[in-house]
């Protein structure tokens, strides 16, 4: 541990560490008399309180001994990235990624040739940030090569060495950096990481649409999206990543309602409110960020929404029609970007209310089929169809009436002028 490191704690209480599954991955590796340390972001999460998701263990045993020693404790492994030192261990159904420790000894760009080592610092030294390179073995003691547990306790992202060569090794590190800082830190960005970025930001041009999607998925979900999304406008970054031009304000609104309402964060939505505009807009995005045809209908109906969605002066007719002919999912989308681009207030009670009508309100049933119509004289054929979309137009814009009779009526009438 380095000697201005804040004393490390332990986190031999951990769930995650207490759990068979992660015991019985340990278990395997020591029986063969290797040390084991879990690594990254679940060391990183336990250490904020944060929740944690997938156990990654460093260890110094060599991809084939881990596939042995797998095997000889009954447990399934897969060599999923032997190239790379990566077997995947599964225990009681839950895989973790087993990594032998790596350093560099040459870098070109993303690719770089590494060789296994006994030496955990040098591991430490490859990985991005200080914040992930901390390691806890089983007994719950936390090893820091690096110093990055008193980022931690700053809440702060940083660059391990060089940040612009950290960069250059992979340029998705840069929106790596304003990801991790919108969900870990609690300052602005790193000055040293934030200048580096800016230098090398024509990088993020050469990355695959691929990559940056779900990289900046990621970014928009997290807790200060808006914030760094906005830093990211103004130092020249996000144009680089997006074919269209930023709004950032207008997510900002965006997720500001979300948090109002108790919403979930939405990527797909903030990336509308950010970049959508005109259907072109969402074409663009498709083509850079290689969106899925969802993601792609989602943008597109953020196009259509200031002539098709409601708005916060709306009335609740309006929004019964919409949720008739659009569904709520769709007509609360379509809703909150208006509200967001209206600049109405987050708590503005008369779009509060309209987003909550479909918990209190369900679409009806048009009352109405082709058995109908056929009983009424009109031969099988396109006709039908035509007079019932007629008669369902009629009906909601009579506010959906239950009167059956009135229905009746009305295509006696429609029949009567043929």
């Amino acid at each position: 541990m380095p000697a201005d490191s804040a004393p490390l704690p332990r986190l031999d209480s951990a769930e995650w560490l207490k759990r068979q599954p992660t015991r019985a991955v340990f278990r395997a590796l020591q029986a063969g008399g290797y040390p084991a340390r879990a690594v990254g972001g679940v060391v990183r999460n336990a250490l904020l309180g944060e929740p944690v998701a997938d156990v990654d263990i460093a260890t110094p045993a060599r991809p084939e001994e881990v596939l042995r020693l797998a095997a000889a404790a009954g447990l399934k492994a897969i060599p999923t990235g032997l190239q790379h030192g990566t077997v995947t261990v599964v225990a009681d159904h839950t895989p973790f990624e087993v990594t032998t420790l790596r350093e560099d000894v040459e870098t070109f760009g993303r690719h770089a040739r590494v060789a296994f080592t006994d030496d955990w610092a040098a591991d430490a030294r490859r990985r991005d940030f200080t914040i992930n390179a901390l390691y806890c073995d089983a007994d719950g003691n936390v090893y820091d090569p690096l110093g990055g547990y008193t980022d931690v306790l700053a809440r702060r992202v940083r660059f391990i060495g060089n940040a612009e060569e950290r960069i250059r090794e992979d340029y998705l590190r840069i929106l790596r950096f304003f990801r991790m800082t919108a969900v870990y830190a609690a300052g602005p960005p790193d000055a040293a990481g934030l200048a580096a970025a800016v230098r090398e930001r024509a990088g993020l041009t050469k990355l695959s649409g691929e990559r940056l999607h779900q990289e900046l998925m990621r970014l928009l979900a997290a807790p200060r999206a808006p914030e760094l999304t906005g830093t990211m406008r103004d130092y020249g970054l996000l144009t680089a990543v997006l074919p269209v031009a930023p709004r950032p304000a207008i997510m900002r609104r965006l997720a500001e309602i979300e948090q109002e309402l108790g919403r979930p964060p939405d990527p797909v939505l903030r990336l509308a409110a950010l970049a959508v505009e005109v259907i072109e807009d969402a074409l663009r995005l498709r083509d850079r960020l290689r969106l899925s045809t969802a993601e792609l209908e989602t943008l597109a109906r953020a196009a259509a929404a200031p002539q098709e969605g409601l708005n916060p002066g709306s009335g609740e007719r309006e929004a019964k029609v919409r949720v008739y002919r659009y569904g709520a999912k769709i007509m609360r989308e379509q809703l909150l970007l208006n509200w967001a681009r209206s600049g109405a207030s987050p708590a503005d009670p008369a779009a509060t209310a309209l987003y909550a009508l479909p918990a209190r309100w369900q679409a009806p049933e048009f009352p109405l089929g082709g058995a109908d119509i056929v009983a009424a004289g009109v031969p099988p054929g396109p006709r039908i169809g035509e007079i019932l979309r007629a008669l369902e137009d009629r009906w909601v814009a009579d506010g959906f009436s239950e009167d059956r009779k009135r229905l009746d009526a009305d295509l006696v009438r429609l029949l009567e002028r043929e």
